[in-house]
């Protein structure tokens, strides 16, 4: 069974400014800290991603923060981005109510498609969940990000790599100057203070945590212990699990899982 992972930084810190007489929305985030835990997560877990897979999700993930930091407190959200070159799935999820950012590399069962794709879904409260689907070419995940923001939000937003591993999303809201927003450079982004009134709004702390543990591995595996326990673990005292929001891999003992399913029926 997968023990407890060693604790970390204290995590990353976005901040949410507006761009006033612009009308856009400015999120900056040094992700150092955030990356740091993740390779901690990864070398605790023993799992070890080829460098090209590794750029990739750290892309998602910058994305995918920044994203999380630009939408209301109460959203859980999640993207699978399902690549065909390289051939793999990067996954990302996150938490805006406790501040929580995970993801994986899935390289197994990588669904085929003429296109790449991007799958987003969003929860908000009680409320049924949103989907949106986005296809996209190349492997660029910023572009893809500013494709789904387009096309499903409906409203322009821009992607930037600062360098040293901080990154910016600047969205456009109601009324926003578009061709200005269109015509931003990488230079001018990091300038941006100095030329327009930018009016701090919130920041908000976002840390590598999944929250996968064994009861969640039960709850997973349950549904097959009750149908056909012998085919589960063909023949075996225990399997491995990988979490498949994180990839943290667990130990999992029949006699305990058993003991799991019984409590469930009592």
């Amino acid at each position: 069974m997968a023990g407890t992972e060693p604790i970390g930084t204290s995590g990353a810190i976005a901040t949410v400014e507006y761009v006033r007489h612009r009308n856009a929305l400015l999120v900056r985030a040094r992700l150092t800290d955030l990356f740091l835990d993740y390779y901690l997560h990864l070398a605790f877990h023993g799992i070890q991603l080829a460098p090209e897979h590794d750029r990739l999700l750290k892309a998602t993930i910058s994305a995918f923060t920044l994203h999380c930091a630009s939408r209301p407190r109460t959203e859980h959200i999640a993207w699978t981005i399902n690549l065909q070159e390289p051939r793999l799935n990067l996954f990302a999820a996150g938490d805006n109510e406790d501040g929580n950012i995970t993801g994986r590399v899935f390289t197994e069962h990588v669904k085929a498609s003429p296109r790449n794709l991007l799958y987003i879904e969003t929860v908000h409260k009680r409320d049924p969940a949103r989907r949106s689907v986005v296809e996209f070419s190349g492997s660029d995940i910023f572009e893809a990000a500013e494709k789904f923001y387009s096309q499903s939000e409906q409203r322009p937003a821009r992607f930037f790599d600062l360098g040293g591993e901080e990154y910016a999303l600047l969205a456009s809201h109601p009324d926003c100057d578009i061709p200005w927003l269109q015509r931003v450079s990488l230079e001018g982004l990091r300038e941006l203070a100095t030329h327009e009134i930018v009016v701090p709004m919130e920041r908000r702390l976002y840390r590598w945590q999944c929250g996968c543990n064994e009861q969640r591995i039960f709850r997973i595996l349950a549904p097959a212990m009750r149908q056909d326990p012998d085919e589960l673990f063909h023949g075996e005292d225990a399997l491995r699990m990988e979490c498949p929001r994180c990839g943290a891999l667990y130990r999992v003992g029949r006699e305990a899982l058993e003991a799991y399913v019984a409590q469930e029926r009592s």
